[in-house]
C-alpha cells in the first residue's frame, strides 16, 4: 500500500474517539456523560439491553437529547441493539422478536436523529451458515424496509466461535451484497473480534494486510465506525472478551499499528473497554489519544 502522506509531513494526531455511556435516568443524560468523559463522540443503548420489554422515549427526552447534541461538538451518535435480539435465529419466535426490535431501535434512532445504530449479526444454532445468512438478510432488509428513515445499520463483525455469523469479512461482505438498500447499510469493525477471529493486529505489517482486505473486500466508504477494544482472548481464540487498551493480547504496540492508519484515524472510534481496578473509560481515552500523539501515519 503506498504511503497516505505526502513526503515526510506529519499528519495531524487528532482522533476522534469516546465510550459507551449510561442513559439512566432519561436518555438526554447520557450527552451530559459523554461530555463529562471527553469525548468527541460517543455510543448507547437506547433502552434496557438485556430486557425485550421496553418504554417509550418521551417527547421531552427526545427533544432535550437532540437540543445537547446540537448544540455540542460531539458527533456522530451510536447507537447499539441490544443483547438479547438474534436475527440469524432459526427459531422462529426468537427470530420475529428480533426483527420487531430492530424495527424499533431503527425507529427510535430516528426519532433521536441517531445517524448509526451497530448491530451484531447473531447465530445460527447448529442450522448451518446457510440458514443463519438467509434469516439475517431476510431480517435486515424486512426492517430497513419497514423503516424509512436515514439511520443506517452497521455490522458489526463477530469474534467467531462456533455458529457465529459474520467473523470474516468475506461473509459480511456477502451480507451487504444482499441487502435491497444498499445505502442504509456499512460496517462497524470492532478490532478485539476481529484478532478472535484471527485477523492480527499486533505489528505494523499484520495490520498492513488486514487494511488491504478491508480495502479489496470492503471499501474504505463502507467503513464508518470502529470499536477499539483489546483482547483478553489469543489470535484466533474466538473468545469475544474485550480488555484495556494496551493490556491484551493486541497490546500497545499493536494499537500503534492501527493508528498508524490515515483511515482508522479519520473513522470515530468508539470504546468498550472494562471498568476495574485497573482503569475505566477516561484512562482508556487517554491511552488512545497518547498512543495517537506519539504515531505517525503511513
Amino acid at each position: 500500500m503506498k504511503s497516505r502522506c505526502k513526503g515526510n509531513e506529519r499528519c495531524s494526531t487528532w482522533v476522534r474517539c469516546g465510550v459507551h455511556v449510561s442513559i439512566a435516568g432519561s436518555i438526554d443524560r447520557a450527552v451530559d456523560r459523554a461530555k463529562e468523559k471527553g469525548c468527541e463522540t460517543f455510543q448507547i443503548f437506547t433502552r434496557n439491553p438485556r430486557s425485550w420489554s421496553f418504554r417509550k422515549l418521551f417527547s421531552l427526552e427526545v427533544k432535550r437529547f437532540k437540543d445537547k447534541i446540537r448544540t455540542s461538538s460531539i458527533e456522530p451518535v451510536v447507537a447499539h441493539m441490544p443483547y438479547l435480539p438474534n436475527l440469524s435465529c432459526p427459531k422462529e419466535s426468537v427470530y420475529k422478536r428480533s426483527v420487531s426490535a430492530l424495527i424499533t431501535e431503527l425507529k427510535r434512532c430516528s426519532m433521536l436523529e441517531i445517524p448509526y445504530l451497530v448491530t451484531h449479526l447473531g447465530s445460527h444454532l447448529g442450522k448451518g451458515r446457510k440458514v443463519g445468512l438467509e434469516h439475517l438478510i431476510g431480517a435486515i432488509n424486512a426492517s430497513l424496509d419497514s423503516s424509512k428513515d436515514n439511520t443506517m445499520l452497521l455490522l458489526e463483525n463477530s469474534a467467531g466461535g462456533k455458529n457465529a455469523i459474520g467473523s470474516s469479512l468475506t461473509e459480511v461482505r456477502e451480507i451487504l451484497d444482499n441487502i435491497d438498500e444498499k445505502g442504509r447499510a456499512a460496517v462497524c469493525f470492532d478490532t478485539c473480534h476481529a484478532f478472535a477471529a484471527g485477523y492480527d493486529l499486533r505489528t505494523d505489517k499484520a495490520v498492513e494486510r488486514v487494511v488491504e482486505e478491508i480495502e479489496e473486500v470492503i471499501g474504505w466508504a463502507l467503513l464508518k465506525v470502529i470499536h477499539m477494544n483489546d483482547s483478553k482472548g489469543v489470535l484466533g481464540s474466538s473468545v469475544d472478551r474485550h480488555e484495556h487498551i494496551g493490556m491484551g493480547h493486541i497490546g500497545e504496540d499493536g494499537f500503534r499499528a492501527i493508528l498508524r492508519h490515515k483511515f482508522f484515524r479519520e473513522l470515530p472510534m468508539i470504546l468498550e473497554t472494562p471498568i476495574d481496578e485497573r482503569g475505566d473509560d477516561i484512562v482508556n481515552l487517554e491511552k488512545i489519544r497518547r498512543i495517537s500523539m506519539e504515531t505517525k501515519i503511513c
